[in-house]
């Protein structure tokens, strides 16, 4: 019989709805039990596309002797950590403070009633093995301990939350702040950049987009040769590594090995949508095609397969596809050599075979092989005596073939609940793609999904975190409102609309009134009227995604300059002011507020084109043609009513149907009515620290 998470609208917890655990789900049910009965909350916190989470749950949680344990002695509560970041932060950090080692999924925890974890670990096998206890086992001491050592725990416990209490700055922020950090994080990234395979940090290596991103910031802007070598070879290595999908796009969560060869086959759109869009800012500034490619398909493979398209034609993106089909990790994407050469050509085998390394031993589990480019097709090529184009023909038409049989096969679970935060980095992704492409099918994707966001999870002024069957729910945290307000800035610039610049505006009062800390500074991570909690977080480092903190201040100045609106200007402010101590000390791991520091410093320059429409789209597209992280392109074509006043610049009549104006901070040049002037005039105002120019013409 079914228990209590069936009725839930996460996939994850329903995976566990048959489990013969007595699970709830986080809410007053479980805690008031446990407070009633004094018993001892064992906490499972995991995903839908978790590996480890599956193995644990299939191992434990369906075994009935294992379930009677927990059952016994335990309130057993299952959280989805994407549905409730604000639980897994707060765990998550408890671990690291309890057991002195990073965490993970699934996180187990033991909590007294009052919510105060007393025990931390993640993975646990049923009977004892890779040096750890059985799970069972484990239960049954830790349940006497709460029962025999309770003193103990009380102190330890009165220990860990003094310990929480102090991981934010809880002062006002540094009165000076300098552009030190902003020169010192990509010195500070290279100390971990592996110079021979790419990639930041050692196995396993993570994408770290953000980390790259900067770089490639730092490199237009700057011309720091360094800051260009990290995001260049990182990208190639991860593009032609196992860790991107050769046949079907799109990239996995991260590399087993240093080579970027066998991957951790999940695959999540808050890795996928970054990397679009840095895929793409790099392809514009060193013009790889490797680059180009990558963007292509990955968007590609975001439309087909990450973006609902029910009845109601939805629009939002589902958040992620599981590593394991038919219990086994990657089997939906590997291949063993044989059955390649039987789908293919003679052709087509002699140069997809060298090409991903089908002619080397397999590089998974001794016995298949999981694709990565091994032999470049220009060196392919010149061992066939055959045109490069001619071999990217067959090559093609390999994929294909591996492709459509790779479809047929028993699908990898997708997670179709869809996220505010995840959502919004993925309209980033395609927004920029689109725009640095000149894809608007690309954009009016981003489009949709923005306005199903706004249609279903924005309700009575306030967003909701997640939406799944029909019912959007949850009080919304930073990051959705950050990271979605950062998408509309996107789309503005990508295909101007007025309902997403209203929305914005939205979403940043929201961002003011219910979630700044207005005596110190910075923004907590969950809004002023959300449920109580043993903590509340207000963090400034960047993870798998970034700081909340930092984003919302790097969106929140944009957003000022945009419209004039000074209190959003403030607001940034006072939030890298309150964490800029963080920041000297550590600015590789806070490149999203070092970001908005560089900007706060020195505003971005903002372009408004004014005109008609088919002359407007064109010059458009000519500045989209280079990468100028420093500048905000807003297109406003024919009439446009309700502008804010910062961008409301007259029509003027011009010989091409287009006036320019360039502004920064709170000065407009006069307008320009040429094409090649405005980029003389763009090019002029750049400081000399920043004359470096990056990206061609197209």
């Amino acid at each position: 019989m079914p228990n209590r998470l069936a009725q839930e609208t996460s996939p994850y917890l329903q995976q566990h709805a048959d489990n013969p655990v007595d699970w709830y789900p986080w809410g007053e049910a479980a805690l008031a039990r446990a407070r009633g009965e004094d018993k001892p909350i064992l906490l499972s916190i995991g995903y839908s596309a978790c590996h480890w989470c599956h193995v644990m749950a299939h191992e434990s949680f369906e075994d009935n002797a294992t379930a009677a344990v927990m059952n016994r002695h335990f309130v057993n509560i299952k959280v989805d950590r994407e549905e409730r970041p604000d639980l897994d932060q707060i765990y998550q950090t408890a671990h690291q403070m309890l057991t002195r080692k990073g965490g993970g999924w699934p996180l187990t925890m033991l909590l007294t009633p009052d919510g105060t974890p007393f025990f931390a670990g993640t993975y646990f096998p049923k009977e004892a093995r890779y040096g750890m206890p059985g799970f069972s086992g484990l239960l049954e001491k830790l349940a006497e301990a709460y029962r025999s050592r309770r003193s103990e725990i009380t102190q330890q416990n009165a220990a860990l939350m003094d310990a929480l209490g102090r991981t934010a700055p809880a002062a006002a922020g540094a009165a000076d702040v300098t552009r030190a950090p902003v020169d010192a994080a990509v010195e500070d990234l290279a100390h971990a950049f592996d110079d021979v395979h790419g990639g930041i940090g050692s196995a396993p290596k993570f994408p770290h987009p953000f980390e790259l991103a900067y770089c490639l910031r730092r490199y237009a802007l700057d011309d720091v040769p360094l800051a260009g070598v990290i995001p260049r070879l990182t990208l190639t290595q991860m593009a032609e590594g196992g860790i991107y999908d050769h046949l079907g796009g799109g990239f996995c969560r991260y590399s087993t090995d240093q080579f970027w060869t066998i991957p951790h086959f999940e695959k999540m759109l808050y890795d996928n949508g970054p990397l679009l869009a840095l895929y793409s800012d790099a392809w514009l500034v060193f013009r790889e095609p490797v680059f180009e490619k990558a963007a292509r398909e990955t968007a590609a493979w975001v439309m087909r397969d990450m973006q609902s398209a029910g009845n109601s034609g939805e629009g939002g993106y589902y958040s992620s596809i599981d590593a394991d089909s038919e219990g086994e990790e990657g089997k939906f994407y590997v291949w063993r050599r044989e059955d390649v050469e039987a789908l293919l050509s003679r052709e087509e085998y002699e140069v997809l075979a060298p090409h991903f390394g089908l002619n080397r031993q397999p590089n998974f589990e001794h016995v298949y092989w999981n694709l990565r480019m091994s032999e470049p097709l220009t060196v392919l090529a010149a061992k066939l005596g055959r045109e490069v184009e001619a071999c990217e023909a067959v090559l093609d038409s390999a994929r294909a073939k591996l492709f459509a049989v790779r479809e047929l096969r028993v699908r990898p679970g997708r997670d179709e609940k869809v996220l505010g935060s995840w959502n919004a980095l993925m309209i980033k992704g395609m927004a920029r793609a689109g725009r640095v492409f000149g894809r608007p099918d690309w954009i009016e994707s981003a489009q949709r999904a923005a306005d199903f966001i706004r249609k279903t999870l924005w309700q009575d002024g306030r967003l909701r975190a997640t939406y799944t069957d029909g019912r959007a729910h949850l009080n919304a945290y930073l990051d959705d409102y950050a990271f979605l307000l950062d998408a509309l800035l996107e789309l503005v610039q990508s295909d101007f609309r007025n309902e997403d610049l209203v929305f914005a505006r939205a979403l940043a009062e929201v961002l003011l009134a219910h979630f700044e800390d207005r005596e110190n500074g910075g923004f907590y991570f969950v809004s002023h009227d959300h449920e109580r909690l043993i903590h509340r977080s207000k963090t400034a480092h960047d993870n798998a995604t970034p700081s909340g903190n930092g984003v919302a201040a790097y969106a929140l100045q944009r957003l000022g300059h945009l419209t004039g609106e000074q209190r959003y200007l403030a607001a940034a402010e006072r939030t890298v002011r309150l964490f800029f101590d963080a920041v000297v000390h550590s600015p590789g791991a806070h490149v999203s507020l070092v970001t908005a520091l560089e900007e706060m410093l020195e505003p971005p320059r903002i372009v408004i084109l004014r005109g008609r429409v088919e002359a407007t789209a064109d010059w458009q597209a000519r500045l989209n043609r280079s990468y100028r992280p420093d500048t905000i392109v807003v297109a406003l074509a024919g009439d446009v009513p309700n502008l804010p006043a910062a961008l409301d610049k007259p029509v003027t009549t011009a010989p091409h149907g287009v006036s320019a104006w360039v502004c920064q901070s709170v000065t407009c040049l006069p307008p320009v009515f040429e094409l090649v002037e405005l980029e003389r005039v763009i090019a002029r105002s750049r400081p000399p620290e920043h004359a470096a120019a990056h990206g061609g013409s197209g």
